[in-house]
C-alpha cells in the first residue's frame, strides 16, 4: 500500500520502490549495527514497522502477480 500511494498516475512506481527499499537498508544498517537492541524499545518498533511494510510490498506483489 505504502508504494501504491504516489503511484495513481503510474509514474512513480520505480521512484517510490527505490525511496523504500533504500530507506529499509537505512534503518537496517543502523538497527543491526547498535549491538543493545534488547534495551532499546524505539528500535524494536521500527524494525516491527520495517518488516510489516515489506510483508505489505510482497503481499501486493502477490496480487498483481496473479
Amino acid at each position: 500500500m505504502l508504494s501504491t500511494i504516489p503511484a495513481q498516475t503510474g509514474d512513480w512506481n520505480i521512484i517510490s520502490g527505490s525511496i523504500i527499499v533504500t530507506v529499509n537498508e537505512l534503518i537496517n544498517k543502523f538497527i543491526y549495527k547498535t549491538k543493545n537492541i534488547d534495551k532499546l524499545l524505539i528500535l524494536k518498533l521500527i524494525n516491527n514497522i520495517k518488516v510489516g511494510i515489506i510483508y505489505g510490498l510482497f503481499v501486493d506483489a502477490f496480487k498483481l502477480g496473479s
